[in-house]
């Protein structure tokens, strides 16, 4: 099926109009292998689990927004950056549109949180959170506020390594990262959005400390004992276009 799922059509730019605008930045790309039965029972049935050489994968995806505003209007200072981290996995809707499903969504604004969860039916939580960069790699913490379950959070430090490039498509990374289409269950529907940017500038990651309860937190297994695959990208500028059902 990996194979067979046409992996480059989301890539480009949809038509249509662009719902907002923001940049992605300071991108840590963490991954564990699980096997696919132990997240089917989280993942509404329309959606099949998406694998790479029959593996399927769940991810911890730190990084900050900014210049987050609706495509007609200016960013509202003090409202238009904040840190969020993601816990996903990934999907596709019967042979097709390969996506991301979010089991949470951690991010430190408030009113954010509030619109994402009644306008896009995410389930977003409200955090405390900091990202501090230094010579010595970048130190990203959070700790969830509300709503639970609680608690639930992250502490973790990492140096990028090597130089960015995009990745290959039909390569792991690139199955990884290059994602253009989320999921969600909107008053009782599935839901389908697009986002639109350049590719990734992927590099590898050392990981210099993890500690985190945010995938427990979601009812997920973390492999006992596997250091999680780990990418940094330094950022992109985004496109957001409105939601859809998934037909």
């Amino acid at each position: 099926m990996t194979r067979e799922i046409d992996r480059i059509a989301p890539t480009l730019r949809p038509a249509g109009r662009v719902a907002m605008r923001q940049r992605w930045s300071e991108l840590l790309f963490l991954h564990w292998p699980v096997a696919v039965e132990a997240i089917r029972p989280l993942v509404p049935e329309p959606l099949d689990i998406d694998t790479f050489d029959g593996v399927a994968y769940v991810g911890l995806v730190p990084f900050t927004m900014s210049g987050v505003r609706f495509a007609w209007a200016p960013a509202v200072p003090g409202a238009s950056r904040f840190h969020e981290a993601n816990v996903r996995t990934y999907v596709h809707h019967r042979g097709r549109d390969p996506g991301v499903w979010f089991f949470s969504l951690d991010a430190a604004n408030a009113l954010a949180v509030r619109a994402a969860r009644r306008f896009w039916g995410l389930p977003y939580h409200y955090a405390r959170i900091t990202l501090d960069r230094s010579a010595g790699g970048i130190a990203y913490r959070s700790e969830r506020l509300w709503p639970g379950p609680t608690p639930a959070g992250c502490d973790l430090a990492y140096v990028p390594e090597g130089t960015p490039t995009a990745s290959r498509p039909g390569t792991l990374e690139h199955f990884l990262a290059e994602r253009y289409i989320l999921y969600a269950t909107h008053r009782g529907r599935l839901r389908l959005g697009r986002v639109h940017h350049d590719p990734y500038p992927l590099q590898p990651a050392r990981v210099l400390r993890l500690e985190e309860s945010l995938l427990a937190a979601a009812g997920l297994p973390r492999p006992p004992d596997v250091a999680p695959l780990a990418h940094y990208a330094g950022g992109v500028s985004v496109r957001v276009y409105p939601l859809r059902p998934a037909t």
